[in-house]
């Protein structure tokens, strides 16, 4: 595969709050603490629309917002793909709630917030964006499957693009606690051409080899709580400032194995 590069990375998981902040606990020169997120108040949102968005997707923004901070390319240019693997399960235990009372009263805010892409909707409107979104779910693979599709749009469309993974626990009983056990995301931005804000360069190809886990006990607790949180070996990757392989889970029989370079 034709490389593309990473100019810029997004990250929100309790303990590893910011990209900024998570470099040193994920290169080892700090102790990894869990501590819980503070609630995410996205600073593109119009008042209007942040009223309205749902926590999950003010969870999204809070890790594109972050990789924003680390780039140069206008927020409006970006193809998005948005990849959740649950979406917002509170809003579907709602709605579900609402359809077996009666009478059947569905909240219109929670009728509006329901659908898989709206974290897309809000972006487009906080960004002014009119460039193509995709909006993909793939359980456990979800990261990956997302990686794959915005590495495939740049190189064919040849563009730039904005990856977010993001993923929230629901209420009982629609949230699978071994696998969402936390909320996480987390961010790319991928382009076409080298930049001066590179750091790596990326090529992706199916691989039958097992995913890669992380050697801190509490971290690897942390990856394997939540599908965007898969995304860790590869952010761990950039951190240390290191090039090699990693591979991702991709939840098809195969896997999705991830080559960094030097860009």
């Amino acid at each position: 595969m034709t490389p593309v590069f990473i100019e810029a990375v997004g990250l929100a998981a309790p303990g590893l709050p910011s990209w900024q902040e998570s470099r040193a606990t994920l290169r080892g020169e700090a102790r990894f603490e869990f501590a819980q997120l503070s609630p995410p108040t996205p600073a593109m949102l119009p008042p209007n629309e942040r009223r309205r968005a749902a926590p999950v997707v003010k969870l999204a923004f809070r890790a594109a917002e972050d990789a924003l901070l680390d780039t140069t390319v206008p927020a409006a240019s970006l193809v998005t793909v948005f990849a959740s693997a649950y979406t917002d399960l509170a809003i579907l235990h709602r709605i579900c709630l609402a359809l077996s009372a009666a009478p059947r009263l569905v909240s219109p805010t929670d009728f509006h917030n329901s659908v898989n892409n709206a974290a897309a909707g809000y972006w487009s409107i906080a960004a002014g964006a009119r460039t193509a979104s995709t909006t993909i779910s793939a359980y456990e693979g979800t990261f990956a499957a997302g990686l794959l599709e915005a590495c495939s749009q740049v190189l064919v469309d040849e563009c730039d693009a904005l990856l977010v993974a993001y993923d929230l626990p629901g209420p009982e009983p629609l949230n699978p606690a071994q696998s969402l056990a936390h909320p996480a995301a987390a961010a790319l931005v991928l382009t076409r051409q080298r930049t001066a804000r590179s750091k790596a360069a990326l090529s992706c190809n199916p691989t039958f080899g097992p995913e890669t886990r992380l050697e801190e006990s509490t971290l690897e607790q942390l990856r394997l709580g939540n599908p965007a949180a898969r995304s860790l070996p590869l952010i761990q990757m950039l951190a240390l400032q290191r090039f090699g392989s990693v591979v991702l889970p991709m939840s098809v029989g195969a896997n999705l194995g991830v080559e960094l370079h030097s860009p």
